[in-house]
């Protein structure tokens, strides 16, 4: 047994520095997220390093739990801070009888790999993936390639906020040398472009900076490189490849350069995004549709499985219904996603995000920005008479909306959706009309997804990751139909006064 940790301390403080502070909303529903701090900032935080321990020793004693061989591989990300948070979970994994594989720093899917190159069934990465600084996360697996869901992110939350940690002795660490070296040759074996491809890799200076420049050579690609320099300060914007403001740096170099695509990794790589060579920014679940069409000749009959917040059109495709595939849609999370892949045996799963889950022979069926980069760059390669933006325009016509994401507190933002669904399923029964159109259906397995008579849908959802909602649209008419849905899903959500300011709007 050990102490439970506090909810809340005061920075710079006795208690703080001697005691274990874990916000318990860090927990989600399939990774956890604290605010950690930096310097200059005035809010407080949800997480100390005895806090990080705490959850170290909780991990280590949900693994003994699970029954599965205690070593585990432990990477970090790149930001000024990862790496004594890492060393500090590290501490209460060794003190919970776990050996530690440390990697360094890392990409989330070099860890993942790790997993299979050394043999080893469980990790921990330490990674904010894309939020901005001053946040911490880890992302947690022990069944290699998946990572946890709801049902293991419970159990862990219940033992480290119990005290219900046990130390046990058998501890160890290993520093790792290498994995980066054979990842790098791994994601490019087999790859050999027959044509020259311009690449334009944008990393926001973050980890993916270290590994995607290197790779995409390997493959044979031209690169040319931009934000690529390590620096955790993320002079430019974080590395976000659905963050607007990336996508549009992005743009200009492919322009700038006549590249053939732009391709784009969040801050620990495990997310693509893309833009093709007219400047256009391509959101991933169109990506996921081309990739589809590229693979179903390859591969007939297959399954894959995409999102809640992804176009309509894998359904209605005329590719993928001439081999014979299918599409399953399924909850929004990088981990459902990745288990839902595996347990329906798909090729390929897709999330509007920009996380690609590519099963074997394509892939491990963990989400790796690099291996989709692959894809993309073979697919390019196969079509040596398109151009990225010929092989956009072959997709039925839809037009979509960026994600975006306003403030909501993660204590309300649940119930807050819960009544957003009401007033939809209040608007079908009751008749009334969304940009000119009734309701024709409404899916709540994620939120609210309502859809129009003639196919155009909005999403409204509570972010798993993040204290905010998440809001998508889609329609088969224009831009200005997108936008008068976002006007009307705008007013629903300007009724309640829990719902701040978007990150981005149209």
């Amino acid at each position: 047994m050990t102490a439970k940790p506090h909810a809340a301390l005061t920075p710079n403080s006795w208690a703080f520095e001697n005691e274990a502070l874990i916000k318990p909303t860090g927990f989600r529903e399939y990774d956890a997220r604290w605010w950690f701090g930096h310097p200059g900032s005035d809010q407080a935080p949800d997480l100390n390093l005895y806090g990080v321990q705490a959850l170290g020793m909780g991990l280590g004693t949900l693994i003994h739990e699970l029954g599965v061989e205690p070593k585990i591989v432990v990477g970090h990300d790149f930001r000024s801070y990862s790496l004594s948070v890492k060393q500090a979970l590290e501490v209460g994994l060794m003190a919970a009888g776990i050996e530690v594989h440390d990697i360094g720093l890392a990409l989330s899917p070099v860890a993942y790999f790790a997993q299979f190159d050394l043999d080893i069934p469980c990790v921990a990465m330490v990674t904010a993936s894309h939020n901005s600084n001053g946040w911490t996360g880890v992302k947690m697996g022990a069944q290699r390639p998946l990572t946890f869901g709801p049902d293991e992110m419970s159990r862990l939350k219940e033992i480290v906020l119990n005290g219900d940690a046990k130390t046990r002795d058998g501890g160890g660490y290993v520093r790792q040398a290498g994995v980066a070296e054979r990842y790098l040759a791994d994601v490019a074996e087999g790859v050999s472009l027959s044509r020259p491809i311009k690449v334009v890799a944008a990393c926001g200076n973050g980890t993916a900076g270290a590994f995607a420049p290197q790779a995409l050579r390997a493959m044979g690609a031209e690169v040319i490189e931009m934000d690529c320099e390590l620096d955790h300060t993320f002079p430019r914007y974080n590395p976000n490849p659905e963050d607007m403001k990336m996508l549009h740096a992005m743009r200009d170099a492919v322009l700038e350069h006549g590249a053939d695509v732009g391709l784009g990794f969040d801050g620990d790589g495990d997310r693509c995004g893309v833009i093709d060579n007219e400047g256009e920014e391509i959101f991933a679940d169109k990506i996921g549709l081309m990739l589809a069409r590229d693979l179903a000749p390859l591969h007939p009959g297959s399954t894959f499985v995409v999102d809640v917040k992804s176009t309509g059109l894998f359904t209605i495709d005329p590719v993928l219904k001439e081999h014979g595939c299918k599409t399953d849609y399924f909850k929004t999370g990088h981990s459902y996603i990745k288990r839902r892949s595996k347990e329906l045996g798909a090729l390929a799963g897709f999330e509007k995000s920009g996380h690609f889950f590519l099963q074997p022979p394509i892939g491990r069926g963990y989400d790796d920005g690099l291996v989709a980069a692959r894809a993309v760059l073979q697919m390019l390669d196969r079509n040596p008479d398109r151009s990225m933006a010929d092989l956009r325009r072959a997709l039925p016509v839809s037009y979509g909306s960026p994600t975006m994401s306003p403030a909501c507190d993660d204590e309300k933002k649940y119930d807050v959706v819960e009544r957003i669904v009401k007033v939809f399923e209040s608007k079908k029964a009751d008749g009334d009309q969304v940009a000119g159109r009734a309701i024709a259906d409404i899916n709540t397995v994620n939120g609210v997804r309502f859809s129009l008579a003639d196919g155009a849908w909005g999403l409204v959802r509570a972010s798993s990751n993040t204290p905010n909602l998440v809001v998508v649209i889609e329609s088969p008419n224009s831009k200005e139909d997108v936008a008068a849905i976002f006007a009307e899903i705008e007013g629903v959500l300007a009724k309640f006064p829990e719902v701040g300011a978007f990150d981005q709007k149209l």
